[in-house]
């Protein structure tokens, strides 16, 4: 079986110093540069990818602060800094991740009405990001995912990815989350290993 390796929204602004930092961040790279030396079929990326005027910032809303939720387009929404911004220096990849063996970058949050957790779809399920229909035209069966951050774009990534068919791997050292409560991210692995996620 063909697989891949999907490194999820490795960047700036998700790592420490950056617009919405996620605590040690920053180590989950080494873990992406190193696999990205085994034996996969593709390397694929993804990246956050915001128009300015996005839903889901919370500074687009009067009296709003992050963390708050509201609705946008019947989809439940929390309000986030503002963060990886289209063309800015937070949306870019580290300089410490070798991007030059990354053979594909999907980009999604590009509709300022809806956000996409999702490697595969925004929040609402209506929108694809066009991965699915690559990988199926590549005959990748199997993924490999590491990345940013365990208890939304990783979690939504490999749920999705698990309903779609595809077997999945996530490698724990490779993936930290945002915890706006506490366990999140313990809750998040007991969720995709529950839905059959192997984590290793």
């Amino acid at each position: 079986m063909k697989k891949a390796l999907l490194l999820i929204d490795i960047q700036h602004d998700f790592l420490p110093g950056g617009a919405l930092e996620v605590k040690e961040g920053d180590r989950i790279v080494p873990v992406a540069n190193r696999l990205m030396k085994e034996d996969f079929n593709l390397i694929l990326a993804t990246k956050d990818w915001h128009p300015e005027n996005h839903g889901s910032f919370a500074d687009n809303h009067e009296d709003k602060h992050p963390g708050e939720q509201i609705i946008l387009q019947g989809v439940n929404q929390i309000l986030w800094p503002r963060h990886c911004v289209q063309n800015t220096s937070g949306a870019e990849f580290p300089e410490t991740l070798n991007i030059k063996a990354i053979d594909k970058v999907f980009y999604k949050g590009t509709d300022p009405m809806v956000d996409s957790y999702s490697a595969f779809f925004d929040n609402g399920r209506k929108v694809s990001t066009g991965l699915h229909d690559f990988l199926k035209a590549e005959g990748i069966g199997e993924l490999h995912v590491t990345g940013l951050a365990a208890d939304y774009c990783v979690k939504f990534s490999v749920i999705d990815a698990l309903e779609l068919g595809y077997r999945v791997s996530l490698y724990k050292e490779g993936t930290r989350g945002v915890n706006l409560h506490p366990d999140d991210t313990e809750k998040a692995m007991a969720e995709m290993e529950d839905k059959g996620c192997l984590i290793k």
